[in-house]
């Protein structure tokens, strides 16, 4: 379940037990106290390739301040946390299973490139939105304009534009060569929430068979999961009001959170081999403490932390792993998992997620957890 744009110090800095933060560093040298974030912000905090640079600032991490939209209502929203009444549900869960503290953004970096890793474990060195000129593409894949492009950077920070639609294998291509079920759930084309349908930059899954096989609605996702229906494999993507990208509600994408996971654990059956994955995409702006890891392609690689929380009957109870993981950890997970081979690509060289459970445990039961009423 691919969630947007939160750093782990702005969700779960004030975690007991985890390696968070509640200061900052400003660009002066002087600490303060993380702000209080609000549930909706004014706008969106830029975090493109260049701002996410700017803020982590050789590993100084003491830029966030100066990122474009980070002073919203007077305040410095950059660094900024939510507290636990907040966002009392994902607490919940990071209480009850496994919550991962050095879970990092595979790129430094916006939304496309690290939903791509989601999916391939690669992305063929893009840093950037699909952009037309200075203006955001509407689409982001095959279908987008013909003018449309993205930035790709080679490990030598050479840098060429491109069209956002590639061939690269992904990992649905190694479930369909070993017939292991899976779809991903999307909103369609043009609804809110479509340019985070990864798929549709992988042309011969776009104009494939597996578009119109695999690549279904997210509002079935929660039909499925109660039906007991689910495939082997999921991807979960979800319209932008319900997202948790600023300057959307956090109660309001929480809520949907809790719906769709209640869904799959109000299914005896369905839950009792369920390993939910519950992350965020990208750090979205927001202060993060602990200074990323060189990846293979240093020039993108990797971003700063996200945080991501294990959901199964398998989870380690109560459990904060420390285990570096990125989002190929992911596929690692899911190959390793079903005696898979490789993309031979990031996956090759990330943990598993293993260490966050424990499949001898007493299964934990199921969270059903109510929405809240958002103001």
């Amino acid at each position: 379940m691919d969630k947007e744009n939160r750093s782990f110090d702005s969700m779960f800095g004030r975690f007991p037990g985890a390696n968070g933060a509640t200061s900052f560093t400003n660009p002066k040298g002087r600490i303060l106290s993380l702000n209080h974030q609000s549930d909706a912000l004014d706008t969106d905090i830029s975090h493109a390739h260049g701002e996410a640079v700017k803020a982590v600032d050789g590993g100084r991490m003491d830029r966030f301040s100066l990122l474009t939209g980070a002073t919203q209502e007077r305040a410095d929203m950059a660094d900024s946390q939510f507290y636990q009444s907040d966002i009392p549900n994902y607490w919940k869960y990071a209480r009850t299973f496994a919550l991962d503290d050095n879970f990092f953004s595979t790129v430094m970096g916006p939304s496309y490139p690290n939903h791509l890793f989601s999916i391939a474990a690669q992305d063929a060195n893009v840093d950037s939105l699909p952009m037309i000129g200075s203006r955001q593409s509407r689409r982001w894949g095959c279908d987008a304009a013909p003018n449309t492009t993205v930035e790709q950077r080679t490990p030598d920070n050479h840098t060429k534009q491109v069209f956002p639609c590639f061939n690269f294998r992904t990992l649905a291509d190694v479930l369909d060569a070993n017939d292991v079920s899976w779809k991903y759930y999307a909103p369609s084309q043009d609804q809110s929430g479509y340019v985070w349908s990864s798929f549709d930059s992988i042309k011969h899954i776009r104009f494939g068979p597996d578009w119109q096989s695999h690549v279904v609605h997210d509002r079935q996702f929660a039909t499925d999961a109660a039906g007991g229906t689910l495939p082997t494999v999921s991807w979960l993507v979800e319209p932008a009001r319900v997202s948790d990208h600023p300057p959307a509600s956090i109660c309001a994408g929480e809520n949907w959170t809790v719906r769709q996971i209640n869904a799959i654990m109000s299914n005896p059956s369905q839950w009792a081999h369920t390993v939910i994955i519950l992350t965020w995409d990208d750090f979205g702006g927001f202060y993060d403490h602990v200074p990323p890891p060189v990846g293979p392609n240093g020039a993108l690689e990797f971003g700063p932390r996200v945080p991501a929380i294990i959901i199964s009957p398998f989870s380690r109870r109560s459990y904060i792993d420390h285990t570096f993981y990125n989002f190929a950890s992911i596929l690692r997970f899911v190959e390793d998992t079903y005696n898979l081979p490789s993309l031979n690509g990031l996956d090759g060289t990330s943990n598993d997620l293993h260490n966050a459970l424990d499949v001898n445990q007493i299964p934990v039961p199921p969270l059903l957890l109510k929405p809240r009423v958002c103001d």
